[in-house]
């Protein structure tokens, strides 16, 4: 295992629906949230099926070091992910973190966006606690199918965001469209020295693309299968523009957009 990587007893705190198909559990781990930092993992073990030996990789929200707990906010999409949305209240199982490498503060940056597609959202919230926490001033964009699927405009506001602009693909909140749509917008009234982002790949190549013709730095935060956790297995490639591959668990999952091959 990596170093910096353990193996952490957690506790559930609460496990509630966020929004349809979402749920957020905090989760008691003091020593895992004292450590993990914004953009980084953890791989949880889901109890209640032992033919399923693989841990589950999970973006975090929110760390709080003082409470001793770490907030994530999950998409309800597999057997493991139903197995973990009926954990209740002070049932126990175990952790690997910090995963991964966290989201690059950009030195003497004036100001950021960040941009969530679907539950891409839970790392871009923990990004701008970063950012917040640096007075980096900082627009948002979240994107989601319908409304009942959105979660985040409202705790981005919370943490000072100037304009948070909603998409949904079927117009219930905020513009009908989509994020990269919302994010030409932002790039055309407002100068940005780094984007932040993370949703479908398709949407993330869009906001690369963006962010490229405007000479703005963008950061992404990728998702891959990645089954270990730590860079042993080998599931979770990226491919890079100069034809070599990097683990997504290990290398990222945090890249810079110019050196991924979309």
């Amino acid at each position: 295992m990596s170093a910096g990587l353990a193996v952490h007893e957690i506790t559930v705190v609460s496990n509630e629906a966020a929004a349809d198909g979402l749920m957020r559990v905090v989760l008691s781990a003091p020593a895992l949230a004292a450590a993990i930092e914004p953009g980084q993992f953890v791989n949880v073990h889901v109890p209640g099926d032992a033919s399923q030996i693989l841990r589950i990789p999970l973006s975090f929200s929110c760390a709080d070091a003082e409470a001793g707990t770490v907030e994530i906010v999950y998409a309800v999409v597999g057997d493991g992910t139903r197995r973990l949305s009926e954990m209740a209240a002070g049932e126990s199982s175990t952790a690997v973190g910090p995963c991964g490498n966290p989201w690059p503060a950009v030195p003497g940056a004036g100001r950021a966006c960040v941009v969530a597609g679907g539950v891409g959202v839970t790392p871009v919230v923990a990004c701008a606690r970063m950012l917040a926490a640096a007075d980096v001033p900082f627009d948002a964009v979240v994107g989601a199918q319908t409304a009942a699927r959105l979660w985040g405009a409202d705790v981005l506001c919370g943490l000072g965001a100037g304009e948070v602009v909603v998409t949904t693909d079927d117009g219930t909140a905020g513009r009908t469209g989509f994020t990269t749509d919302a994010l030409a917008d932002l790039l055309a009234k407002r100068r940005y020295d780094v984007v932040y982002t993370c949703g479908p790949e398709v949407m993330m190549a869009g906001v690369a693309r963006l962010c490229h013709e405007a000479g703005v730095r963008c950061l992404v935060s990728m998702e891959r299968m990645m089954c270990c956790g730590f860079g042993a297995c080998g599931t979770c490639n990226v491919a890079m523009v100069d034809g070599t591959y990097k683990s997504c668990c290990k290398d990222g999952p945090v890249f810079d957009a110019e050196e991924v091959a979309w």
